[in-house]
């Protein structure tokens, strides 16, 4: 804007576009979804709901120092590979047991990040009467399902005769059940939980 003596008048109001609203949103909040899920069971277990933990990773521990005799130091050690799931526990009365898993892809879960001894300890599981499913996270779509474990056997058993390998977003937002993100329980997996336990109790 041009003024008549080439400068700004000191009493002239200042004009600038309107700021954009940012988006709220809660899911890039710098946790992996296996930290969301441990809070989320420890909210579970402060408010008597469930009793839930995660396995801790087995290590081989293969260099120790003593510098004091009331002191050891790990010098070297590795990560074994796990042998069952990430978390366990008891929930109404029953054994459940479960995997959490997070993509990038926003069409379908790649079975590659699944391992076959995890489906073997999954079905050995299921066997026994417990309750197996995996808590799948979709990062770019900011969602979270619970799929039940006979339907990953499913895609599992499948993919060795030839079928995909990978499983379907749409099948899994179908046949699993959606995980609301609240600020207690960050990943509110109990009430699909009760879904699962009642379609499992039906049949």
């Amino acid at each position: 804007m041009k003024y008549p003596n080439g400068k700004r008048s000191a009493n002239a109001k200042k004009f600038s576009a309107p700021k954009q609203q940012k988006k709220t949103t809660f899911s890039n909040r710098g946790m992996t979804l296996e930290e969301d899920i441990s809070l989320t069971n420890k909210y579970y277990l402060d408010s008597q709901i469930a009793v839930v933990h995660k396995k801790p990773t087995p290590v081989q521990i293969v260099n120790v120092d003593y510098p004091k005799r009331s002191a050891a130091v790990i010098k070297e050690a590795y990560f074994k590979q796990a042998s069952t799931t990430d978390f366990n526990g008891v929930y109404r009365g029953k054994y459940i047991d479960f995997e959490a898993k997070e993509t990038r892809n926003k069409t379908s879960f790649p079975l590659s990040n699944v391992h076959q001894h995890q489906i073997d300890h999954m079905k050995a599981v299921d066997q026994q009467g417990g309750i197996c499913f995996m808590i799948i996270k979709f990062a770019p779509l900011e969602e979270v399902y619970l799929l039940p474990s006979k339907q990953l056997f499913i895609f599992w058993d499948e993919q060795w005769k030839g079928g995909r390998k990978s499983i379907p977003y749409a099948f899994i937002k179908k046949e699993g059940y959606h995980i609301p993100f609240h600020f207690q329980a960050r990943v509110d997996y109990a009430a699909a939980l009760d879904k699962l336990i009642s379609e499992l109790e039906e049949n």
